[in-house]
């Protein structure tokens, strides 16, 4: 079937001054929201390419993906994020300097501070109501654990009071298997109900243990496994005797072993490694799919996701410029044989960090980017469109163009997933149900009446 995605990505956010004066992150925030949406502070807030823009818990910027029925739409979606927070930042520094500060604010795309906190970077797939839910967070749940050794972004952190390099940020913050919550007892599947759409036909899987991914391709290959995957146990496929005795440990386990040779304990008492498992999926994948008709994006996702295993196994570092972990851990040991230094050097924090500054100019994978030491998925000019324009094929186009008009004409206006509403004249709450209509007629007839009307002052 056709699926809806969607990326909902926190960033990190701090502000280093120039002098002794230091202003709340909130005042920052603040600027932050003024470079994307002049003489206003919105706390939720939908711009015209479709997506939500707002401040999450902890005064972290939350860009949230405008609906996307194709993955490469989503990958271009999502990166268009990075650029309109990055497009904010000239705006919100001369805010500083009109007030006399200066400094620089930096945004992060990743999902740790210094003092241990964690931010997210959330999954939402459109998937059938009339299937078993806990049966697909059964099947899935071995795959999630597994899948951080090609998504994870890599981190530094001291264990003992030594230095160790971990394939995944979230990894040490899931508590649980399954749960509504997203901040109190994080989850490798969250439960939490919301379709945003039909509720009767469809339901939205919500997962939150992912890391924030600089490089496109591991965002490619993140959610198109899981959609691959997910389509294979709708269908009545599933791989038995897969399930883990205790999958928060073993996410803990694989993440602290980039060697990647660490088995973690099965049910039935078989151990097996992240790779073992994950050769599992694919193999299932390749025979769901011989089944199938014809997808080329499904080929390639099957023949990329082959490759990286192989490449996991043999020698990772044939990933460099492609997943994130990998290339961070490259680019920091390059650095450490360089300079003769240990991992417990504070540049090596810094450059752990810089890895994941938008801005770029001065982040880390874009210095490699622009020395043509990553692998280039998405076109930049695709990327500038879609930091305006929604996808052409899904509720996003709706909602867009809507605000698009609504502020053309000075219109106040009200908008969410599901609903808009131009306040006013002709003042109705339009529901918008279906995620894959990028048309909605009444929506058409109140902006015809809108655009015909001689409005007076």
């Amino acid at each position: 079937m056709k699926r809806i995605f969607g990326l909902e990505c926190e960033y990190g956010l701090t502000f280093s001054p120039n002098g002794r004066v230091y202003l709340p992150i909130e005042k920052i925030l603040g600027y932050i929201f003024e470079g994307l949406i002049p003489n206003s502070w919105p706390s939720n807030a939908f711009l015209t390419n479709g997506a939500r823009f707002y401040q999450d818990t902890g005064c972290h910027p939350e860009y949230s993906t405008p609906e996307c029925d194709d993955i490469f739409d989503l990958v271009v979606h999502e990166k268009a994020g990075e650029r309109i927070l990055e497009s904010c930042l000239p705006t919100a520094e001369e805010r500083l300097r009109d007030e006399g500060l200066s400094g620089a604010i930096y945004i992060f795309k990743n999902n740790t501070d210094s003092l241990g906190n964690t931010y997210g970077c959330h999954e939402n797939f459109l998937m059938r109501r009339d299937v078993d839910f806990w049966k697909v967070a059964e099947q899935l749940i071995p795959f999630f654990v597994t899948r951080q050794i090609f998504s994870g972004a890599g981190k530094v952190l001291k264990v003992s009071g030594k230095p160790q390099y971990f394939l995944s940020q979230r990894a040490q913050h899931i508590h649980e298997k399954t749960s509504s919550s997203t901040t109190s007892s994080r989850s490798i599947i969250n439960t939490r109900d919301e379709p945003h759409a039909d509720a009767e036909r469809y339901r939205r899987l919500h997962i939150i243990l992912g890391d924030s991914n600089m490089s496109a391709f591991a965002t490619y290959l993140k959610v198109s496994t899981v959609d691959l995957v997910l389509s294979m146990i709708e269908e009545g496929w599933c791989i038995p005797g897969i399930e883990l005795e205790d999958p928060v440990k073993a996410i803990r386990e694989i993440s602290r072993d980039p060697t990647l040779k660490k088995k973690v304990k099965l049910e039935d008492g078989r151990e097996l490694s992240a790779l073992d498992i994950q050769r599992l999926y694919l193999d299932s994948a390749a025979e769901f799919l011989r089944t199938q008709p014809s997808d080329t994006v499904m080929d390639d996702v099957l023949q990329e996701w082959e490759r990286v295993l192989t490449a996991l196994e043999t020698n990772p570092m044939q990933l460099v410029g492609e997943i994130d972990w990998v290339t961070k851990k490259w680019l920091i040991q390059s650095y450490v044989d360089r300079k003769g230094c240990g991992w417990d050097d504070p540049r090596v924090a810094m450059m752990d960090l810089q890895y994941h500054d938008v801005n770029r100019k001065r982040g880390l994978y874009y210095m490699l980017e622009a020395h043509e030491k990553t692998v280039k998925m998405v076109d930049e000019q695709a990327i500038e469109r879609a930091m305006s324009v929604p996808p052409q094929s899904t509720r996003a186009k709706v909602r867009g163009d809507f605000i698009r008009f609504a502020r053309a004409k000075n219109r106040s206006y009200a908008v969410d997933w599901t609903y808009l509403k131009l306040n006013g004249y002709w003042e109705e709450t339009i529901l918008c149900m279906d995620p894959f209509c990028a048309f909605n007629r009444r929506v058409d007839e109140l902006l015809a009446q809108v655009s015909a009307a001689r409005l007076y002052p």
